[in-house]
């Protein structure tokens, strides 16, 4: 993953772009393969699978016949499967005219396979997306391991101050007289790490190599940039990971608490900031923004925001998570992305929250070039992020989408034919327009949206 640190040191435009097609082709790549070898196990032949469209720069031919190609816009891809007559040419209208008589070719075509096999390999494509990213989150559940309970100081992060004395390795027992709950306490947590005195240093009461003794440290969540929010204010003026804000409007800041008070206080005036980068002090400019962020009682709550993730002063020491215990995190994430997507929808199209929250190609591109600036973990991980989406978006009941032949192939369960030629043409055109509108209305919120 060398080369995600040499990109953007070509240009932010060109590392965004760079950026979005390798996101892009691994999630297209994935979408296109569910429907080809699910297609394939069922009986239909492809003729073709192209990432990209246009031009083909490079193809070859396997040993079943089909050509594998890239082609030179490499913005989506398909797969063309025998007798798919949306993609037919006159020379594939003969073939299928052929076939017709031949029962054993008829089988092997789209329109002449069962309809358990259309619609499987229908399904195929946005089934695998969802699996790629359950397999992506649980490889980096695994990676990652879980924090070590009770809370052990892994490796320190780099942060102004002096005179402290935490280790790799101490085992924390109290921050300032507050003892610690256990990791997986998470209400607890809460509520010690919202207790903590807004001072540093803080008493660490720390169990080290088995003797309990008492050291200065930091605030246990510092006013460190952990991860910086793709298109946040921060974002905007170029703040950094592990960028540490010392100071607001003049006014010292040793504990990321402190920042979100101030932001939520501003109403979306200017802030000016003083950050420690790498030991100098940079000072920055910044506007909050309105963010609408979803709750977990559901819901979404707008907040004033700069985009910045906070974390611990150190990152704490792992233990590995089983297999099964990261795969069920897989499924556990891949489910609340769909259902913060489809809730971020529901409230858009009500109007609950701003139709603002729907980015386009440009919005896609941008974050896909911050996450990439953030380490190949972060890019990785928003890449699964947006696979969800995309599964979820092709399951949508729109003609030419997925969903839409779903549907057209349960109106065929039900009434034994599938719709007439004529009916499908209207539907799919009316598709198209649905869909040229909302990528016409989300590339509008990326060039006019806050």
């Amino acid at each position: 993953m060398e080369f995600l640190n040499i990109l953007p040191e070509f240009g932010g435009i060109v590392w965004q772009i760079v950026a979005f097609i390798i996101a892009l082709s691994v999630i297209v790549a994935v979408h296109e393969y569910g429907h080809y070898i699910v297609g394939r196990w069922s009986g239909i032949h492809a003729d073709v699978f192209s990432i990209g469209f246009g031009p083909v720069l490079w193809s070859r031919v396997d040993r079943r016949g089909t050509r594998w190609q890239i082609a030179a816009l490499p913005f989506g891809g398909f797969v063309k499967f025998a007798g798919d007559a949306d993609a037919a040419s006159g020379k594939d209208s003969a073939a299928m005219a052929a076939a017709a008589v031949d029962p054993a070719r008829l089988r092997r075509t789209m329109h002449g396979a069962p309809l358990w096999a259309r619609a499987a390999t229908v399904a195929a494509g946005p089934l695998f997306n969802f699996v790629m990213a359950i397999g992506v989150f649980a490889a980096i559940f695994m990676i990652q391991g879980e924090a070590r309970d009770p809370l052990t100081v892994g490796e320190m992060r780099a942060l102004p101050g002096e005179g402290f004395d935490l280790r790799p390795g101490d085992e924390i027992v109290s921050i300032a007289g507050l003892p610690a709950p256990a990791i997986g306490d998470t209400e607890a947590w809460d509520a010690f790490t919202r207790a903590m005195p807004l001072e540093q240093p803080l008493a660490y009461g720390i169990r080290r190599d088995g003797v309990e003794m008492t050291v200065p440290g930091p605030h246990l969540m510092p006013p460190v940039a952990v991860q910086i929010a793709p298109r946040g204010a921060a974002d905007d003026i170029d703040m950094r990971h592990n960028d540490v804000v010392t100071a607001i409007d003049g006014q010292p800041v040793v504990a990321f608490q402190q920042i979100r008070n101030a932001v939520e206080a501003s109403e979306g005036r200017v802030l000016v900031l003083d950050v420690w980068r790498e030991g100098a002090i940079v000072q920055f400019a910044l506007a909050p923004k309105r963010v609408d962020e979803p709750q977990p009682e559901g819901g979404f709550r707008t907040q004033w925001r700069i985009g910045l993730v906070g974390g611990m002063a150190f990152e704490p020491a792992t233990v590995a998570q089983g297999p099964v215990q990261a795969l069920r995190g897989g499924v556990e994430q891949t489910w609340l992305v769909i259902q913060n997507s489809m809730s971020g929808l529901f409230h858009v199209i009500t109007g609950a929250i701003s139709s603002c929250n729907m980015s386009g190609v440009i919005g896609i591109a941008e974050t896909s070039g911050t996450m990439a600036e953030q380490g190949a973990e972060s890019f990785i991980w928003f890449i699964a992020v947006l696979s969800v989406a995309v599964g979820l978006l092709n399951l949508f009941p729109i003609p030419v989408l997925d969903g839409g032949h779903l549907v057209f192939y349960a109106y065929e369960a039900v009434v034994g034919r599938p719709p007439s030629d004529g009916v499908l043409r209207v539907l799919m055109a009316v598709g198209l327009t649905l869909v040229l509108s909302l990528m016409v209305f989300a590339l509008g919120n990326d060039l006019f949206c806050p």
